[in-house]
């Protein structure tokens, strides 16, 4: 039996994506008229494993899992014996036997890329240091709900180019979006990931300018300037990224209808402002929403076999 992963955004054709987001706004009309509890996964189980702590990703799988008639488990990586030195590789085959797939937020790619090459059930990237796929999707999802379309929105992502601003690259080249990076030097997106994109023909524009790059935004995105490990290097990171600020100065360059896009945690003051943040232009709320749909079409996707 083929065993499909979700660990980059890439793994994914157009096709699949464009049937996730449809799938994921009749699960969101379907919950919304009360209707949350389907059978569809019944008799299955997700296994999380957090190295990373998490709120949204936690929540939203557990509940995605539960309300599609499933179970799920969720385990800290020091609660298991990875955490004493145990080999990825035989806790995946471990684990394969136990569940039926198995969602990783971890440190590095490598170790969601190392399990997932020992699992013989699917393994889903729920954060990794390089990507994060299940977070485009629901971004995919809030852009085309409110713009009608993905292919050929501008979309401007402001700050550091981390794993988010990585699956998006990868996300507006398999959806015909461009993608406009305004960054310091030193913190542009992973060169491999900007490299696939525009062999794919995807518009990748990367400058230090963020009031420059934000002309005729659809999309305002921006996200932490200080993500989980990097907390040593906190305030050489907020110095860097200080002219990076998602404010009311920045949106009047977009376009009026631009929203405003932020994957959270949110730090106000820092990355963005309270009055953006809050502004009517802002999708921020459903866009987390949209994890849980998102991710109930993702795993009907990998479990209903």
């Amino acid at each position: 039996m083929f065993i499909m992963n979700l660990i980059s955004i890439f793994d994914l054709s157009l096709a699949e994506i464009e049937a996730i987001i449809e799938k994921a706004k009749e699960l969101k009309k379907e919950r919304r008229e009360s209707k949350r509890v389907r059978r569809d996964l019944e008799g299955k189980t997700l296994a999380q494993i957090f190295e990373k702590p998490s709120t949204r990703t936690r929540v939203s799988f557990e509940v995605a899992m539960r309300e599609l008639g499933g179970d799920v488990i969720s385990l800290n990586w020091n609660e298991l014996q990875l955490g004493r030195g145990e080999r990825i590789s035989e806790t995946a085959k471990v684990f394969s036997a136990y569940v039926d797939a198995v969602m990783i937020r971890a440190y590095s790619h490598s170790t969601i890329e190392e399990f997932a090459k020992y699992a013989s059930t699917p393994v889903i990237n729920g954060l990794s240091d390089l990507e994060h796929p299940c977070q485009t999707l629901a971004d995919l999802m809030t852009i085309e709900e409110h713009k009608n379309k993905l292919a050929g929105v501008k979309v401007v992502w402001v700050g550091d180019g981390n794993n988010v601003c990585n699956s998006l690259i990868g996300g507006a080249a398999m959806t015909g979006m461009n993608i406009h990076v305004a960054c310091p030097k030193g913190y542009e997106p992973a060169k491999g990931v900007v490299e696939k994109a525009k062999e794919m023909g995807c518009e990748v524009v990367i400058g230090n300018n963020a009031e420059e790059i934000a002309v005729d935004a659809d999309v305002l995105y921006t996200d932490v300037w200080v993500s989980m490990g990097e907390e040593g290097e906190s305030e050489k990171r907020k110095m860097d990224l200080k002219k990076y600020q998602l404010s009311e100065n920045l949106v009047h360059e977009a376009k009026e209808d631009a929203i405003i896009m932020h994957c959270m945690p949110v730090h106000i003051g820092e990355e963005i402002t309270e009055e953006v943040m809050n502004s009517a232009n802002s999708v921020i709320f459903e866009q987390a929403e949209n994890r849980l749909h998102a991710q109930k079409a993702l795993l009907l996707k990998l479990l209903k076999y």
